[in-house]
């Protein structure tokens, strides 16, 4: 049998964190990853981490983030999880810097830009990664997205995809210099079609990944956990099955459960969600997150919190150009607030500001659904301005994707066009009159730059993603420029916000409340210490961190206490 101190299930950020934090602490890890491929989904997605009083050259403190989080959840919280997190969250940052990472402070507002305590100052992100400094294991990291790889080849970073997205001044350079450095890169080139940079999720995950190579720390793929091992009310380790074997790891010290939430298991959304929708509705990478480690944390008495909802983003799907059985789903995390269009549900009226962060998105999409059962999916209208300038889930803007080379299978499924606002809404069972209505409303609204009914544009996070040449409002534009289309938006998540739950010490909790000795969870396998509040851009992949790295601190502190223990009964039982 396998012996470690520490197994920790998941490769993502969590689980990385967890894995380095443990080893520079001098236990002995053992990574444990069901995919093919490490990283999760951390690795695919934008690789922000919200973490607030950073200490990280601002004046942010403890008070101001309390002050701010009071304000906007609007259902229970954890306060304990919380003040875990935000008192721990620097000394994760400080860590990070030790071991040769590089946090940038990225100036985007909190997601409730008009709440007391609001920042711009609190998302941290991680520059352009060498993915040659990997070694052999450059090419099993998780790659990123379609929609984060210009062309779904080259790499860039959040600057340059905002130049090159929003055509913005010196876009072209922008774009020459993108594809250049990908061109100019021979030794790659002559081995495989990915570029050696790494950005966002990739540039967080490659650093990690490169110290626990440094560090000796095995990340064993294609290997699922199965079970949790008790042996007298303490997990011990974990029985995995890989290529059909199975085995048992012995874990001394503790088990840290990182692998993701249960967004993939279309029973355990059924069961858990007021508005459970379809695993294929899901952002993350297929089939990975599929509450397995639930369902052996609950065999084993484990209690859950928060499982009723997810980090929603609205999605879209489009079939996979050249094998077109198959579908990718896209998010449209700021398409659906671009000036030129509109949401509305399926009884033709507006029931959200837009332009709002993705999760209150979602949420104003569950609400609606519950109130009137005519969303989920809901439509996004846009003109051919907005064609012309922005994309729409997984169709990308005319210059890069005319409709000329939209594939005809996906007109009038994926994507409907029409010439008139009253044919279009004939295309998907809209009422026409009310369709009109809506969009010369919205008309008024531009040329005056206030929309009276939910004051789309009135937050600084609302302007952020909008068209600065639009005066007086760059989140509002006229829809009246034939033709017109349609796409329809579904009820997407990045994953989870439930799972089992764990205490300010990252440790499991059965249903009495007392931790379950030797039993860990962190990120989305864990609920949210915010509950179901989306506070800023990293709001998912910061707690995780932090609690992974928790985690470790406390499996190291009760490890060297043993140890103490046993090492003052010996020096008594000599002394006899």
């Amino acid at each position: 049998m396998e012996i470690y101190d520490v197994i920790v299930a998941g490769s993502g950020a969590a689980g990385m964190t967890a894995a380095v934090r443990a080893r520079e602490l001098g236990l002995s890890v053992l990574v444990i990853e069901k995919a093919h491929k490490y990283g999760g989904t951390s690795a695919t997605s934008g690789g922000v981490i919200w973490v607030p009083n950073h200490r990280l050259g601002t004046d942010d403190s403890k008070e101001e983030t309390f002050r701010y989080l009071d304000a906007v959840t609007s259902g229970p919280i954890r306060r304990d999880r919380v003040e875990a997190f935000v008192d721990t969250g620097s000394e994760l940052v400080a860590f990070l810097k030790s071991i040769s990472m590089e946090p940038v402070v990225m100036p985007w507002p909190d997601y409730f830009a008009e709440a007391p305590g609001a920042r711009a100052d609190r998302s941290i992100v991680f520059p352009i990664y060498d993915g040659r400094k990997l070694g052999d294991h450059f090419t099993t990291m998780r790659e990123q997205f379609t929609r984060f790889k210009l062309l779904n080849r080259y790499t860039m970073d959040f600057v340059e995809t905002n130049t090159i997205a929003s055509r913005a001044k010196g876009w072209l350079l922008t774009l020459a210099k993108v594809t250049g450095r990908y061109w100019t890169d021979f030794g790659t080139r002559r081995l495989t079609r990915r570029d050696r940079l790494m950005s966002l999720g990739g540039a967080l995950i490659g650093p990690l990944r490169q110290r626990l190579i440094e560090k000796g720390v095995e990340v064993r793929l294609g290997t699922a956990v199965e079970e949790l091992v008790v042996e007298g009310g303490r997990v011990t380790g974990v029985r995995t099955r890989r290529y059909g074997n199975v085995a048992t790891i012995q874990a001394r010290q503790g088990v840290i459960v990182c692998a993701g939430g249960f967004e993939w298991n279309q029973s355990l959304r059924d069961r858990f969600f007021t508005v459970p929708g379809s695993i294929r509705w899901s952002s993350t990478p297929e089939d990975a997150n599929d509450g397995k480690l639930l369902e052996a944390g609950l065999a084993i008495g484990a209690d859950t919190e928060f499982t009723e909802t997810g980090w929603w983003v609205p999605t879209m799907p489009t079939p996979i150009k050249g094998v077109s059985n198959f579908e990718e789903i896209h998010q449209a995390v700021f398409d659906v607030g671009r000036p030129h269009s509109v949401c509305v549900n399926r009884n033709t009226e507006r029931f959200v500001n837009e332009a709002c962060g993705y999760d209150r998105f979602g949420d104003a999409m569950l609400r609606d659904q519950v109130a009137t059962g005519a969303n989920t999916p809901c439509w996004l209208i846009f003109d051919a301005t907005f064609r012309y300038k922005f994309p729409a889930g997984g169709i990308m803007p005319d210059a890069i994707m005319p409709d000329r080379s939209i594939p005809p299978d996906w007109w009038d499924h994926y994507i409907f066009k029409a010439d008139t606002l009253d044919a279009l809404a004939d295309k998907i069972a809209l009422d026409g009159e009310k369709l009109k209505q809506v969009v010369a409303r919205m008309n008024d609204y531009a040329r005056t730059g206030k929309d009276p009914e939910f004051g789309r544009g009135d937050t600084a996070y609302d302007r952020n993603f909008g068209d600065p040449t639009l005066i007086p409002n760059p989140c509002l534009g006229t829809i009246g420029k034939a033709p017109f289309y349609a796409i329809p938006v579904n009820l997407g998540d990045l994953g989870t916000k439930g799972g089992l739950k764990a205490d300010a010490r990252a440790r499991v909790l059965d249903r009495e409340g007392q931790p379950i000795p030797g039993l860990y969870a962190a990120g989305n396998a864990s609920g949210s210490p915010f509950g179901n509040c989306y506070p800023g851009a990293g709001g998912t992949i910061g707690p995780a961190m932090v609690f992974g790295f928790i985690a470790a601190n406390d499996i190291a502190e009760q490890a060297r206490a043993a140890s103490l223990g046993g090492y003052m009964h010996n020096q008594a039982a000599a002394a006899e």
